[in-house]
């Protein structure tokens, strides 16, 4: 079934559609909401909200939009809603940053690295990025996550979380440069980011 079809499944209320909607995103739901939250339960609750939302409220789904979008969305918002819940409560958007200065991502490993010979630094790095993670806010986590593990370009990350491209450059430069300065090293940034638009 093509994504055109559990779109018009879903908006029939077709039960193998939902089905088909829940086995074709619900690993990519899953790792978002695991790197949001931290740990597995918390994935798993927040997966099975993310679900119950899409069932509850495909009505609100606008026709020719992406569904893989409208769902990052969701999996992002029951993110921050359970952080919240949690008492880690995000930060306001800042839209203002001068374009000159937003870092590059060009020295960040990607998840499953594909040099066997570098597997092992690349998840001593990956370790030490995820607990470096931890200590930015909710929205920097999920720009960063969407950017540099998702591989999704800045403008499709501001469609996913209902952002501004502006907003979403500020909140990658601040993440960067926290985790940065949390793994002591400069080497994650190595050339201005001009061709991720």
């Amino acid at each position: 079934m093509d994504e055109n079809a559990i779109i018009e499944g879903m908006a029939r209320g077709d039960q193998r559609a939902f089905h088909e909607l829940v086995e074709r995103f619900k690993k990519k739901v899953y790792y978002l909401a695991l790197d949001m939250a931290g740990n597995p339960v918390d994935a798993e609750d927040i997966s099975q909200e993310v679900f119950l939302k899409v069932y509850r409220s495909f009505a609100t789904f606008r026709k020719g939009a992406k569904l893989s979008s409208w769902l990052y969305r969701i999996t992002y918002n029951a993110s921050i809603d359970h952080l919240r819940r949690k008492g880690a409560a995000p930060e306001a958007v800042a839209d203002e940053l001068i374009e000159s200065s937003i870092g590059s991502d060009a020295g960040l490993p990607r998840r499953g690295a594909a040099d066997p010979g570098a597997a092992l630094e690349s998840s001593q790095l990956q370790d030490r990025i995820a607990r470096a993670l931890e200590k930015v806010s909710p929205q920097e986590k999920a720009v960063f996550l969407l950017r540099h593990y998702d591989d999704l370009m800045l403008k499709d990350i501001a469609s996913c979380l209902g952002l501004s491209i502006g907003s979403v450059k500020s909140y990658l430069f601040r993440a960067v440069h926290k985790l940065q300065k949390e793994l002591g090293t400069t080497a994650l940034i190595s050339k201005a980011e001009t061709s991720h638009e």
